[in-house]
Formats: C-alpha cells, structure tokens, sequence
C-alpha cells in the first residue's frame, strides 16, 4: 500500500482549501494548507500575470517546506474596467479589506454601467522542492450583478451571475460550483491526470540525504 503523500496548498483560504479538498478526495493524498504549519515567510504576489503568481507561491512554499505545494492565482476581470481587478482581485478594496467590502467597491464602479460582462480567471501551478512545477488553467464567464445574491462561496461568488444555471456563484452548492468555475476547470484538469501527476510528484521530489560513515570500515 503506498503511503499517502502530503501536498500543502499554499493558502489559508478556508473556502479554497474547502473546494480543493472536495475535488481531490478519493486519491491517496493529504491535503494541508498554510495554517497547519508553524510561521513562514511571506510571499509577495507582484506577478503581473496569475500564472506568475501561483507558480511563485507554489515554489516558494515547495522550497520552505520540502512538501510538494498547490497555489492557484485567480481573479475577476470585468469588461467595462478593462480587466480590472485581474490579479489585484483579492486587494481591490486594500489589503485588509472584506469580501463584502471588495464587491460593495466593485459594484460602485459599475454602478452607471450597462456592460457587466466579466470572467474569472484561474492559474493552478503544482510545484516540487527542486523547481519543477505542472500547470493548469480554466475561465468561466459571467455578468456583475446589481447587487449581491446568496449565502454560499467566498470573494466574489454574490455578485458574479452565471447565466447557464440562472444563480450567482453564491447561490450554487459546492458540487454545482465545481463543475462550471474556473477553478473547477483548472482542478478538474488536474484530477483527471491526478495518478500521473502523483507519479511524477514521486519521481521529482529530493530523495533522503546520504548519511556519512564516520568510523571508517568495519573490517578495520
């Protein structure tokens, strides 16, 4: 029986980690995330792409804590601010501001305007101590809604309607979510060549240090 091996996702996003989890059961892992490690460095997301972030927070957390990790980097881009927030979605209203703060920001913006098209973005990069790092990618389209609707999901779930299913994101359950979001896609990508992505986990990660002999031979 194989040992089940430990990858650490490299938040502590409680509603990140509760989806990936979700998507990932079954296979013969432990999913951790940052909060079940002692204190680490901080990671500066200054990437001007998700791609350059999520694989910048996976190698960084691979390297600190010699454990294969999992980031994503992802975010909301609406038509009429020309991309923004992008990959300033998660401190579009300051760094300590709310998600309730960050959509009541965002839908001031949008007050006046008709065009509320917008897409969420994701970037999912799987990162191993000695570098190496497996990408992913899914976008889901969308409009801004009005006003917030519904009580599940986090960031921008309440305000980001999704047209197939007639809901906001927060209106969906985490199995409905998951089949059509960005994230979803990107791990759902991930899930579906998951055995082999865990074989190459195994065939990259540092193997033990050499232990040196320091008595010499034992026949001398």
């Amino acid at each position: 029986m194989k040992p089940v091996l430990p990858i650490v996702l490299a938040t502590r996003n409680a509603g990140k980690t509760r989806e990936i989890r979700d998507l990932l059961q079954g296979f013969d892992v432990e999913i951790k995330n940052l909060d079940d490690f002692g204190p680490l460095p901080p990671i500066e997301e200054d990437g001007d792409t998700f791609d350059e972030n999520a694989y910048k927070k996976a190698s960084l957390t691979a390297r600190n804590l010699g454990l294969p990790a999992l980031a994503d980097d992802s975010g909301l881009l609406v038509d009429a601010l020309d991309g923004a927030p992008g990959v300033l979605s998660a401190r579009y209203a300051g760094e300590a501001a709310s998600d309730r703060q960050r959509c009541a920001k965002l839908l001031e913006a949008l007050k006046d305007v008709e065009n509320r098209a917008a897409a969420f973005e994701c970037v999912l990069s799987l990162a191993v101590p000695t570098g190496p790092a497996l990408t992913y990618e899914g976008r889901c389209e969308g409009l801004i809604c009005r006003e917030p609707a519904g009580d599940n999901g986090f960031g921008y779930d309440p305000i980001f309607y999704y047209p197939p299913l007639n809901k906001t994101f927060a209106q969906l359950t985490m199995a409905e979510k998951s089949r059509v979001s960005h994230r979803g896609k990107a791990l759902g990508q991930l899930r579906d060549e998951f055995d082999r992505v865990l074989i190459w986990i195994r065939q990259h990660m540092p193997g033990p240090e050499p232990i040196g002999c320091m008595g010499g031979r034992a026949d001398e």
